[in-house]
């Protein structure tokens, strides 16, 4: 126990009043004002942060650090930072402080607190902060007190409800649980570029490097728990609570008065006034509450909680009745069963713990096992094994075995994982910095202390990492505050090789085609503004990608599955539909940045390479059409071909006339039993852009083609739109589609084979069809023959069976005039044949006589 043993009283002094007094500033000046001192902080990062403002003063080698989870106790420390847990009682220092001394009624902590109240002296100062509340109780427990009031050295105002979009700059949210917390940091970020995170499980290191971002303002926004209450000190102008409940380890409850002000206090710091409000969905805070935090005005505290000190450890029955001890004097009471006595009530039921722990010394460190922190929470029988087995080693009178100290610390040394899983080993670490920091536990502490403390760092910046990649988007909020400082006049752009629109360093889209595409994480006012950034970069930008693009390759262009043209990837232009499928339009794409001359500039060099592209690949067609000009009689047909693509189903061979059938195959048209088409548009790369033309003039998807290597398809096969497998080339053979071409060749063969009647099936036909032998029958009837089964023979008759026969089917007979018909397409070349019907020896002066041509067009070809 601290206490004075001089020959006058120490002097004991409350120094109580709201946030921003400068209670904490005034306590470490009379700390080092001390030839030694100690004060105890609420928390670990509190006092990690009062360490290092001391070092800065009095050097390292003078300062020391005590927490659960860090000693660092110069051999020449004399003045101590503590969290209030850890502070060295049985140290003597002149001067004792403790911060936020109203937690006295804390459920949880509160016996800590009072006991310091009661019992922590200085030996000539002792100094408690905290807030006005407690007055009361400090004069009725420490009647010798002398109580300081200070007031606010700022104005704390009510600004009521806001919606998120409309919170201002350096602004703090306070959110009562992790998944609240996540959820505000990611709409923030989405609307104003980034905020950084306070929680009470992060680490000093973690939690400095989040705050730092906030205080440098790369963002200007703060989500923190009620962990912000307490003493951190920032920026923050405005306090906006996304919650007045929160879960305080035993059940959901609203937040008091008090509790709101200490968490609202953190607006406004020094002379500088400040705000607070809600946002969110959160209920907007009652009037008198209100009234209540604006002029610090609350009821005061009538009961602190304790719990007895003075323990009995004669016996694990004794240890535990003394912990359970009623309170001695009236304004104390019972707090909620802290986890230490939860753990020594858990391991009392353990025979073997009950035997171990027979005599003072190991009750004692027994007691000492129970009270390592349970920072992992993770509500089972964990941490009570835990403790029972630190205890079973230090009972037997040796050190926790170096083997099971480093393989619990390098089970939790990764830094992978999310925010959540890293908290997690976090936690762990802080448990196990607590165990290596026990000299009287760990051989070699010193070593184990920075092996753990090594381990954290490495997850407290893994973290930081993983917070900041998260919530923060530094070139969102970098570009915020730019655009809103110069108004979008005096900002550096620029666009990159690769199209990347570069505003004051930061990408803030990119160039596709002639459009530009703003960065999916710009939303909102940042949007607008980027956009206005962005109409200047590209204003000299898109002239120069015209001349460019005019200047381009054909191997720079491409079509896509969507019917438009892209320039190096990016759709610069759509086609259009034209009367004839064969001859499509182009359309440039819209944009802002285009004017008239240049979307026709780019219109003509677009033309130009697609039709270039369709006569490369369709050239047959084309060299046929051409060749047809110097023919009157063939340019009705042509002119149908190429309105088809190249392909006229249903026209086939006896149609036509034996000198336009012979004059067609000279231009390369061949008339079929099937179709009328020219078989080198069957190949693989013209048959993708008949394909192609087709889907576009049918406003269809661009079917799928099949290997050009396959003889015949399933019927069905690619679900094609109604009639694309005609015009692609393909014939209805029953269960199979049968490639164009090849059905003419077997069927020609066929036909010459059955000149003169039924022939016999021949062997290896299937596989010419790549069909089973049982679907024959029905392919072969769609191609115009029919199969007649074998015979069999008669019981009295020897030798082979009969073969199957196959014979063709009765066509329509040709028209005795050997001529044309006339087909009622109402095109005027239907009209010219007509005319030409009606005179045929005029328009086929050198024709056979009918019987000859009967017989030519009756026979094979």
């Amino acid at each position: 126990m601290l206490a004075s043993d001089s020959g006058f009283a120490a002097r004991v002094k409350a120094v109580l009043g709201p946030t921003n007094t400068g209670k904490t500033h005034l306590a470490i000046e009379r700390l080092l004002a001390h030839a030694s001192g100690i004060i105890g902080f609420p928390l670990r990062l509190l006092a990690r942060e009062n360490y290092d403002r001391m070092v800065a003063i009095k050097g390292a080698r003078h300062v020391a650090l005590i927490t659960g989870e860090e000693k660092i106790v110069p051999p020449d420390a004399r003045w101590f930072s503590c969290t209030v847990e850890a502070m060295p009682l049985d140290r003597r220092a002149e001067f004792v402080a403790v911060d936020e001394i109203q937690l006295c009624s804390d459920p949880g902590r509160g016996h800590v607190f009072t006991d310091r109240l009661l019992h922590a002296r200085g030996m000539v100062e002792t100094m408690f902060l905290g807030a006005e509340t407690i007055a009361p109780l400090i004069r009725r427990l420490v009647p010798s007190a002398q109580i300081e009031t200070r007031p606010r050295l700022s104005q704390l105002a009510y600004a009521g409800p806001a919606k998120l979009v409309r919170l201002p700059p350096r602004t703090a949210v306070v959110a009562f649980s992790a998944a609240e917390l996540y959820a505000l940091a990611e709409s923030i970020r989405r609307r104003k570029g980034g905020c950084a995170v306070v929680m009470g499980r992060l680490s000093p290191r973690t939690r400095n490097a989040q705050v730092a971002l906030y205080q440098a303002r790369e963002v200007d926004f703060l989500v923190a728990t009620d962990a912000i209450g307490m003493g951190l000190n920032m920026n923050v102008d405005h306090v906006a609570f996304a919650g007045l409940g929160k879960f305080d380890g035993h059940r959901p409850r609203r937040l008091t008065p008090p509790e709101l002000a200490q968490i609202a206090g953190r607006a406004g710091r020094g002379m500088k006034d400040g705000t607070f409000g809600t946002t969110a969905e959160c209920p907007p805070i009652p009037d008198d509450v209100v009234a209540a935090v604006e002029a610090h005005r609350f009821e005061s505290l009538d009961l602190l909680f304790w719990r007895n000190s003075d323990l009995d450890f004669s016996s694990l029955d004794g240890l535990i009745g003394s912990l359970n001890a009623p309170p001695p004097r009236p304004g104390l009471t019972r707090g909620n069963e802290a986890a230490d006595l939860e753990t020594l009530t858990a391991l009392a039921r353990d025979p073997d713990i009950r035997k171990l722990a027979s005599g003072r010394r190991p009750m004692r460190l027994l007691w000492d096992a129970c009270q390592i922190p349970d920072f992992r929470k993770l509500a089972d029988d964990t941490h009570a094994r835990l403790c029972a087995r630190v205890f079973g080693h230090v009972a037997a009178g040796t050190y926790l075995p170096t083997d099971w100290l480093a393989a619990q610390i390098a089970a939790l040394d990764r830094a992978d994982g999310d925010i959540d899983t890293l908290m997690q080993r976090l936690s762990g670490v802080r448990v196990w910095s607590y165990i290596a920091a026990r000299a009287d536990w760990v051989k070699d502490t010193a070593h184990w202390q920075a092996k753990a403390r090594q381990v954290e760092d490495k997850l407290s910046d893994a973290l930081h990492e993983s917070l900041t990649s998260r919530f923060v988007d530094r070139r969102s909020a970098h570009l915020m505050r730019r655009l809103e400082e110069a108004d979008g006049k005096d900002l550096l752009s620029a666009v990159t090789r690769r199209g990347e629109v570069v505003v004051e360093g930061h990408d803030v889209g990119h160039i596709e085609g002639f459009g530009f595409v703003p960065d999916p994480l710009a939303a909102g006012d940042e949007k607008k503004l980027v956009l206005r950034a962005a109409r200047r970069a590209l204003r000299d930008e898109m002239p120069r990608r015209v001349g460019t693009l005019e200047m381009a390759a054909d191997s720079a262009f491409a079509l896509t599955a969507d019917h438009r043209i892209a320039w190096n990837g990016m759709p610069v232009a759509k086609l259009v539909r034209r009367a004839q499928p064969i001859r499509p339009g182009v359309q440039v794409l819209d944009s802002e940045f285009l004017d008239g001359a240049e979307r026709e500039r780019i219109r003509i060099r677009l033309q130009s390479w697609l039709d270039c592209q369709i006569r490369t690949d369709l050239a047959p067609l084309f060299a046929a059409d051409t060749l047809a000009r110097t023919a009157p009689a063939l340019r009705g047909t042509l002119h149908r071909l190429m309105e088809s693509l190249g392909l006229i189903p249903g026209l086939d061979e006896e149609t036509l006339a034996p000198d336009m059938r012979t004059r067609l195959r000279a231009l390369g048209v061949r008339p079929g039993r099937f179709a009328l088409f020219i078989p080198a548009l069957m190949k693989a790369r013209p048959a993708a852009m008949r394909a192609r033309l087709w889907a576009f003039h049918q406003g269809v998807p661009v079917p799928a083609l099949p290997d050009p290597t396959l003889v015949s398809i399933p019927a069905g096969w690619g679900d094609w739109p109604a009639g694309f497998a005609q015009i692609a080339g393909w014939i209805d053979a029953g269960p199979i589609l049968l490639r164009l071409d090849i059905a003419e060749k077997i069927a020609g063969d066929l036909a010459w084979r059955c000149r003169g009647g039924a022939a016999a099936l021949p062997s290896g036909l299937a596989s010419r069809f790549a069909v089973t032998p049982a679907m024959l029958p029905a392919v072969l009837r769609r191609i115009g023959f029919r199969v007649l089964p074998a015979a069999a023979l008669e019981p009295a008759m020897c030798g082979p069976p009969a073969p199957a026969m196959l014979m063709p089917l009765r066509r329509r007979r040709p028209a005795p005039s050997g001529t044309e018909p006339i087909r009622p397409d109402g095109g005027p070349f239907a009209v010219l044949a007509s005319l030409r019907q009606a005179n045929p020896r005029q328009a086929n002066p050198r024709q056979a006589n009918p019987r000859q041509a009967s017989v030519r067009q009756g026979g094979t070809r």
